[in-house]
């Protein structure tokens, strides 16, 4: 990769098909989907490796389509990515577990949400729910209390390094190329296409997609004026160390702006809670600690006996939102010329969660926006 770099190096207006910003999951699923139908890609990621931010600070958790709006985006891709990624990581040996995942009620004022999610789940092509009461709650799960929950089945935990490694392989045996070290500066409309500018080369680009995460909405408005401002949800997620009270996924109802403080497993079987929802102003990774006592809290509404000893601080992720606080959450935005009018321009906008899940089915939805 050294060496294509260097060769790189002073080559300007390099005619190639496709150019894609970002090399996170949604990115590299992208690019290899657009490899795989014979196009030129070159994936460029400002960063020196693969998936630095968003896609490596998350749940890493495959969603099932629960929670989003009948028809929207996030749920026709959740539900399309989740049966491509589980077919995916079985023919590509990535590491991964259908564990299934239980939704708590712990206050009556909850029970008609969970009912929602039951409609919802059918509503979406997700799957049964299976109502539990508090002692079916305790028999799956003896360290959780609860009132009543639903068991989704299809929900499951995935490796995301690997997934991503995956994909970047595939890419690469495609014939596309990942230039690290390699940050778009500016972005020019020619007409025909796109001309990329970035701090080792420059490139006319028949297609520019935009995978660009965090970043992606200040990098859309160098092409187009009608672009959502971008908003940063910081969450927080501890470890629990020693083994793990827990076999599956516990999740509270949800709560504005994220899915509540949750337990997740790794595929180590090791738990972790997280995230919280704290709004920031730009983009900072540093874990603030002096919110443990809310965050005990929340986790003592389904699991009252927690050790506080065993909470330790791990990691922090901020989700690429393009509605702010208060605001009714957001679909994806997966915009082609004929949304925005600029030929050759993809952009993908809040590709928070379910993104992760939803990363195959929006890579072929765009790569049929390249072919249409």
């Amino acid at each position: 990769m050294d060496d294509l770099r260097i060769s790189w190096s002073g080559i300007v207006g390099e005619r190639v098909d496709c150019v894609v910003v970002g090399a996170g999951v949604v990115g590299l699923a992208v690019g290899r989907a657009l490899a795989t139908r014979g196009l030129e890609v070159i994936v460029v990621e400002r960063s020196e490796l693969i998936g630095s931010e968003t896609s490596s600070r998350n749940s890493e958790v495959i969603h099932a389509g629960i929670y989003y709006p009948t028809n929207s985006l996030k749920a026709r891709l959740c539900v399309e990515g989740k049966r491509l990624l589980y077919e995916y990581c079985a023919s590509h040996q990535v590491p991964h577990q259908r564990c299934g995942k239980i939704i708590v009620a712990t206050q009556e004022a909850q029970l008609e949400t969970l009912a929602a999610y039951q409609r919802q789940a059918l509503d979406n092509g997700a799957g049964e729910l299976r109502p539990l009461t508090a002692v079916e709650v305790q028999e799956l799960e003896p360290a959780v209390t609860a009132i009543a929950g639903v068991l989704s089945e299809s929900t499951g935990i995935i490796d995301s390094h690997a997934l991503m490694l995956s994909l970047q392989g595939e890419l690469e045996h495609h014939g596309g190329t990942v230039a690290f070290n390699t940050e778009v500066e500016d972005l020019v409309a020619l007409g025909d296409g796109i001309r990329v500018t970035t701090s080792v080369l420059q490139l006319d680009a028949r297609w520019l997609i935009n995978c660009a995460g965090l970043q992606a909405p200040e990098l859309s408005q160098r092409l187009t004026a009608e672009v959502p401002h971008a908003h940063y949800a910081l969450g927080h997620y501890y470890a629990y160390s020693g083994k793990a009270p827990f076999s599956r996924l516990v999740y509270p109802v949800a709560q504005a702006g994220g899915l509540g403080v949750h337990v997740t497993l790794d595929l180590g079987g090791q738990a972790r809670f997280g995230p919280d929802v704290r709004w920031i102003d730009a983009v900072d990774y540093t874990f603030d600690d002096s919110h443990r006592a809310e965050f005990l809290t929340a986790i003592r509404r389904y699991f009252p006996t927690v050790d506080e000893s065993r909470l330790h601080p791990s990691y922090t992720g901020i989700r690429p939102k393009i509605v702010g606080p208060g605001e009714p959450a957001a679909d994806f935005r997966i915009d082609g010329p004929t949304h925005h009018g600029v030929p050759g321009f993809v952009q993908l906008l809040g590709i928070e969660s379910p993104g992760l899940t939803a990363s195959l089915a929006i890579a072929e939805r765009v790569a049929d926006i390249v072919d249409a």
